[in-house]
């Protein structure tokens, strides 16, 4: 359970769905942020790290409701020592959960909720985790800027 808990907290990113009060299914930001979020997912259900990181801004604040607040560097040194224990963990989306909305001159609030399970004594250990987070148009690309991870 700690470990499924802490890397829900490192890497808490997922695809997005509109909701009637959001921009529409089809709509640029829906597409942007959803190729975002798979690259993004592949890359931790892969464990890699460098990808990883490529998906998070310099300035990132990750907001945990049992582990406090961690920046950049923090998350990528937790990131690197848990893909170094090769757990398996795998993140999978709650269909129906997700939520996305624009932010103007910025760039999105992504809303839902995550599932997170790796293999324990040849059981599944999951966990289904709140977030929110804000992602940031870059010249680079979209930025996973803050993190708001919580119901552990």
């Amino acid at each position: 359970m700690g470990y499924r808990l802490t890397f829900a907290a490192l890497i808490s990113v997922s695809t997005i769905s509109f909701s009637a009060s959001s921009l529409g299914s089809e709509s640029t930001l829906h597409k942007e942020i959803l190729a975002a979020d798979n690259a993004m997912f592949t890359a931790f259900n892969q464990c890699d790290v460098s990808a990883i990181a490529a998906f998070f801004s310099k300035e990132l604040e990750f907001y945990h409701d049992v582990t406090g607040l961690k920046g950049f560097e923090e998350n990528m040194m937790a990131t690197k020592e848990l893909c170094a224990r090769d757990l398996g963990l795998k993140r999978t989306r709650v269909e129906d959960s997700l939520q996305i909305f624009p932010v103007k001159n910025f760039g999105a609030i992504q809303v839902g909720r995550h599932t997170f399970c790796h293999d324990v004594g040849g059981k599944q250990d999951c966990g289904t985790f709140d977030f929110t987070h804000i992602w940031k148009q870059t010249d680079s690309g979209w930025k996973l800027h803050r993190v708001i991870s919580y119901g552990h």
